[in-house]
């Protein structure tokens, strides 16, 4: 739906976007420079990747409480026989030795049975069957070794292992919950930063349009003024003419008609610079000339009953960031205090291996595997940095604390101050209003007066500059409200 609704304002866009390069003049509404706003550059799409990058951060802060599952497999290669059996061993009877070449012998010790019956028999009729006697049971002796040796000499050439295993932490001090916590909290922050970025888009775009608003009409009210002296100047040259009046008085007619000219061009001026600033901050191309809505510039509706200062300042988002700050500052000292707690892990897994270690080490592959689970417990003894680093973050949290609270306090100022200028846009208009009706009325007294021939030409000048004033003043007071209607309104969470 998301989706839908910026390809609708894409095409709107675009429908926007390319007759104002082609120099044509485009009508909007506020609603429509707002919704060109936020949905121009890339304010919007940064924005929106934070949020879905703290809300995956939450997930995997959550994800970490349950098991987790992992597999591994190795493959090693040796260019070196494993031996576990020395390839020459003393025995109380004698000592046996596998050869390089594969042979093995064995020799008897001097102290066995066999060689004292040998050493007996030298000399006698016996000597050369004892001596057959003891080499065939040295033979025996070392052939067994060697069967025993080359069986405790597995082929580890090549190894191959496989494991599957699940580890679940069951206790560790708080750390998973107090983790989701914070990234709860972060989520939170960057959902009302993004909010707050939104109010601070609407509040620029109704400044800069009502600022157009207003320009333009000044424009409008420099031109007419213009024009009523161009008039006048008209009649005076007749009068100069008829020699009714003097040089002077042309001469002051004059002057004031240059003034005229360049109040009128600091408008056209002013103007243009108006349209370039609401165009950048709507995306559009500089060179955008803006027909805009003014209606809503006199119906100005600040919500004077309905401000109160202390929801106010609960709403704003300066406040409620530091209140998800001051959970993150907590959550991390319970972290930090997570360090001086017990900490328990069960872990189970199947590992499968070639050598077989079931048979010998032998190289088959119709192993069956083995399981095995197990419980890790650590207890910290003693840990001072994990005690200096708890303190650390109370403290910290504890900053927070006093800071959220310093804010509020200004926060709550600023709001009063907002309530104290909105009463005064309100009374401004009013007495503005009053204001630039005496002065039209003036200047059209005024004005038949000169056409009576009663009163002078600087005198009718007086009443146009009058006029003038008065009229800009209200144009004035009227943005001003405007723009201090949208300020309450930031303020209290309504734009």
């Amino acid at each position: 739906m998301r989706k839908l609704q910026h390809i609708i304002i894409g095409f709107l866009y675009l429908g926007c976007v390319l007759p104002a390069m082609a120099g044509d003049t485009l009508s909007y509404t506020l609603q429509q420079c707002r919704d060109l706003a936020l949905t121009s550059g890339v304010a919007s799409q940064s924005q929106e990747e934070m949020r879905l990058a703290a809300k995956y951060n939450r997930e995997a802060a959550l994800a970490a409480m349950f098991p987790r599952i992992t597999a591994n497999a190795g493959y090693l290669w040796n260019n070196a026989t494993v031996h576990l059996l020395s390839h020459t061993t003393d025995f109380s009877f004698g000592t046996a030795t596998v050869n390089p070449d594969g042979t093995s012998t064995f020799v008897w010790s001097e102290e066995s049975t066999l060689a004292k019956i040998e050493q007996a028999a030298k000399g006698t009729v016996f000597e050369e069957s004892v001596t057959d006697i003891a080499n065939q049971a040295g033979q025996k002796v070392a052939d067994a070794y060697k069967a025993v040796y080359d069986q405790l000499s597995p082929d580890l050439s090549q190894v191959f292992v496989a494991h599957v295993g699940v580890t679940q932490p069951i206790y560790v001090g708080g750390r998973l919950i107090q983790t989701y916590r914070i990234a709860q909290a972060t989520e939170q922050i960057t959902s009302i930063e993004s909010e707050a970025k939104r109010e601070q888009i609407i509040y620029a775009v109704d400044e800069a349009y009502w600022r157009v608003v207003s320009v333009s009409k000044k424009k409008a009210l420099a031109e007419q003024y213009y024009t009523l002296l161009c008039q006048l100047e008209k009649d005076v040259q007749v009068a100069l003419d008829e020699g009714l009046v003097t040089q002077a008085d042309m001469l002051k007619v004059v002057t004031k008609r240059g003034d005229a000219e360049v109040k009128k061009l600091q408008a056209e001026n002013g103007l243009t610079l108006s349209n370039m600033a609401l165009a950048q901050i709507c995306g559009l191309p500089l060179a955008t000339s803006f027909k805009l809505d003014e209606s809503g510039l006199t119906e100005t509706n600040l919500p004077m009953d309905s401000v109160n200062t202390e929801a106010a300042v609960a709403n704003r988002a300066e406040i409620q960031i530091l209140e998800q700050s001051e959970k993150i500052a907590k959550a991390n000292a319970m972290l930090m205090a997570a360090g001086l707690q017990p900490n328990i892990v069960a872990s189970a897994g199947y590992t499968y291996t070639n050598p077989n270690v079931e048979d010998g080490f032998s190289n088959t592959w119709n192993s069956r595997g083995f399981f095995s689970a197990g419980v890790v417990v650590n207890v910290p003894i003693v840990h001072a940095d994990d005690i200096l680093r708890y303190k650390a973050a109370k403290h910290a949290a504890n900053a927070v604390a006093l800071k959220t609270e310093e804010t509020r306090e200004l926060l709550t100022l600023q709001t009063t101050q907002a309530n104290q200028k909105l009463a005064e846009a309100q009374q401004k208009i009013v007495l503005a209003r009053l204001t630039q009706n005496n002065a039209a009325e003036v200047l059209r007294m005024a004005q038949e007066s000169y056409d009576a021939g009663l009163i002078t030409s600087s005198e009718l000048m007086q009443a146009q500059t009058a006029w003038l004033a008065a009229a800009t003043d209200l144009v004035d007071a009227e943005a001003e409200a405007k723009t201090t209607e949208t300020q309450i309104r930031k303020f209290l969470g309504k734009l």
